[in-house]
């Protein structure tokens, strides 16, 4: 089956914003009087909206629910971007390269208003057939859910995408769903092996995406 569609994850792969996640979510628990545990950050990657305020209501801080956890944290995080977008190299640049080749998807953990303020701020909004949120589905990362609805907006089969993806739960996830997984991993949070051993390629960059490399790892 030939490749019918890219599907790219966001953070960490289009937009470094991991470091400003942790940044903006250890403040706002030290603010609060709560404790980041050592694996807090790589726990954090991948999950939904509910999912992290939730931990960060229940495991770190007392007193607050996960509501107004996520109001107050995503309110931060558009202010940040407001001011400036943390993008990898050549984001733009492969996002409107593939975009000539396939359609393309996007499986994110962000919540709706940062993934539209990223793109929209990108200037690529409308290459994105299908663009989902794990707020959006039952299971955030490593569940396959985002990526399968993604492919199921899309109307194309997931065995025929190709998804890029960073992390160890955003690996999974894409590979759970059945997608062929080109792997870029960031050197600040790098994936457990047993995920990295799930992409078909691991990349040093985003220049290394190419439809080229797409059509050799699907075949």
């Amino acid at each position: 089956m030939p490749v019918q569609a890219i599907v790219f994850d966001l953070d960490g792969v289009l937009i470094d914003s991991e470091p400003v996640w942790e940044e903006v979510r250890r403040a706002y628990v030290a603010e609060h009087g709560g404790r980041w545990l050592p694996d807090t950050q790589d726990r954090l990657m991948g999950m939904s909206t509910n999912e992290w305020a939730r931990y960060l209501a229940t495991d770190l801080v007392d007193g607050v629910t996960a509501e107004e956890v996520a109001y107050e944290v995503i309110d931060r995080m558009l202010q940040r971007y407001q001011s400036g977008l943390p993008l990898l190299p050549g984001a733009e640049a492969a996002v409107r390269r593939m975009a000539e080749y396939r359609p393309l998807g996007l499986a994110s953990s962000s919540p709706r208003a940062l993934i539209d303020l990223v793109l929209g701020k990108l200037g690529v909004s409308g290459l994105f057939r299908s663009a989902v949120s794990t707020e959006e589905v039952d299971r955030g990362k490593p569940a396959p859910d985002g990526y399968l609805t993604v492919a199921a907006q899309m109307e194309v089969p997931p065995s025929a995408c190709v998804a890029i993806e960073d992390s160890t739960n955003g690996l999974r996830s894409a590979h759970a769903a059945g997608m062929t997984v080109i792997a870029i991993p960031r050197p600040a949070h790098p994936p457990a092996s047993d995920a990295l051993e799930l992409a078909a390629h691991v990349a040093g960059g985003l220049e290394e995406v190419t439809p080229e490399l797409a059509e050799v790892i699907h075949s």
